[in-house]
């Protein structure tokens, strides 16, 4: 059984092939029974995501179940070989066990260490589950990634620093306020950086929403989303006596909070600190209101500077977790290998025992007339003949078994003794097989 891995991500292959070869959950439980369908295939999940789609199958032969792949996305997406093919990555064997490993760490994400990664491996994992898809090598492959996943977050904690403007926003909102539970917020504009950060100010306690905006229709919208309240643009001072803190991220070409504005609303609300987040671009809030007694004002540098230092803490932590990895590979390319083994070297020691006794009743027959004692003298030779020319393989297969080429050498003795294993079909085509395993290979 050997695993393949066939996808594409954001950074091999533009938006209008990731669409094609997109696999939503309702459409999961028919493919994987349309890829399982292949003969080489033994069992197979799909992880598909808006940057990524990737098959990962277990098949009887590498490049059987690599072509097997190619040809059921193809077919899926509508798309011949050659629209297709360029944009492809494959990887083999304990390669792809190391590539799930990353992209459950959030170490292959286009955020480094983002979280939501991890929940879709888990949720891939699922549906192939629920489908009847997988097999021992599939379930082993992704309980082990989903566990690693988890625990490079928990002991590097690659995922605890905001490496986005708007999350970064929610970072330095705590380290005023300590905790966002039952904080209010009001939001100056209705465009993307806005409806992001107030989902991570929510997400993170925030239970009372105001939005302002020039187009008061989208400000319904946006405080729709959070069961929060919409009001005109020219309240927004008004409310600012009411919230904890203020997000301005409106397309004003001009500052449309300035200096005398916030004193009017400090004289308004005497004692009550007022807390700012500026992350336009061109900024919408005067920065001499930094002046002003009980005003705190960030802006889109001193967000981004957060960006960038917890950036490089992710980048840290990034090397952990690729020891974490690392530790990972040897267990698992350890179990995988003995699945291998262990069946080899019985369906060996059968084979040596099967020759022996057809060998031992020839050589009786024509020996004629023996004692009992002369009987089992020959008996005794051919069965030490077999186990001292039978002891050196299996010692050094047993050895092999740990490192990661275990099951190639395996495949090998196999193929060298022409051994029937049970579960497994003979591939003669070991050479390439080691190939395969060495090399990361792009069609």
């Amino acid at each position: 059984m050997f695993i393949v891995t066939v996808g594409l991500n954001h950074k091999s292959a533009p938006v209008e092939i990731r669409e094609r070869l997109s696999f939503p959950e309702q459409a999961q439980p028919e493919a994987l029974s349309r890829l399982n369908g292949y003969p080489t295939v033994k069992g197979c999940t799909i992880l598909s995501t808006c940057n990524r789609t990737e098959v990962y199958a277990v098949a009887t032969d590498v490049e059987a179940g690599i072509a097997a792949v190619k040809d059921f996305l193809c077919r899926y997406g509508g798309l011949s070989e050659g629209q297709v093919y360029e944009y492809l990555y494959v990887k083999t064997l304990y390669e792809s066990v190391r590539h799930l490993f990353r992209v459950a760490s959030g170490l292959d994400s286009m955020v480094l260490g983002e979280t939501q990664i991890l929940g879709q491996v888990a949720d891939c994992y699922r549906m192939a589950c629920d489908s009847g898809a997988t097999n021992k090598v599939i379930n082993a492959l992704f309980q082990n990634a989903i566990s690693v996943g988890k625990r490079v977050r928990t002991e590097t904690g690659i995922d605890r620093q905001a490496v986005s403007i708007s999350y970064a926003a929610v970072e330095l909102a705590k380290q005023i306020f300590g905790s966002l539970t039952n904080r209010s917020i009001l939001v100056l504009g209705a465009g993307e950086m806005s409806e992001l950060t107030a989902k991570h100010m929510v997400s993170n306690g925030v239970n009372r929403v105001v939005v302002a905006n020039r187009s008061y229709d989208r400000a319904v919208t946006l405080a729709n989303q959070f069961n929060g309240r919409a009001i005109p643009f020219d309240e927004i001072f008004a409310a600012m006596c009411e919230v904890d803190i203020v997000v301005a991220a409106t397309g004003a070409r001009n500052f449309i909070i300035n200096p005398e504005q916030m004193e009017q609303v400090m004289a308004a609300c005497p004692g009550r600190p007022v807390f700012l987040i500026d992350i336009s671009v061109p900024r919408n809030i005067n920065p001499e209101i930094k002046q002003i007694p009980g005003v705190t004002l960030y802006d889109i540098d001193d967000l981004q500077g957060v960006v960038d230092r917890n950036l490089a803490d992710r980048q840290l932590a990034a090397v952990e977790c690729e020891k974490i990895i690392g530790e990972e590979m040897k267990a698992f390319s350890k179990w995988h290998n003995s699945l291998f083994v262990v069946p080899t070297v019985v369906a060996l020691k059968e084979k040596g025992n099967d020759i022996k006794e057809a060998e031992l009743e020839r050589a009786l027959s024509r020996l004629g007339a023996l004692t009992d004692k002369q009987k089992k003298i020959v008996s005794s030779m051919a069965s030490s003949i077999v186990n001292q020319l039978l002891h050196d393989p299996i010692t050094n297969l047993k050895e092999y078994a740990a490192t990661q080429q275990g099951h190639l050498y395996t495949e090998i003795l196999q193929n060298l003794f022409d051994l029937e294993v049970e579960g497994e079909a003979m591939r003669h085509t070991a050479p390439q097989g080691v190939l395969v395993a060495e090399h990361d290979r792009t069609h």
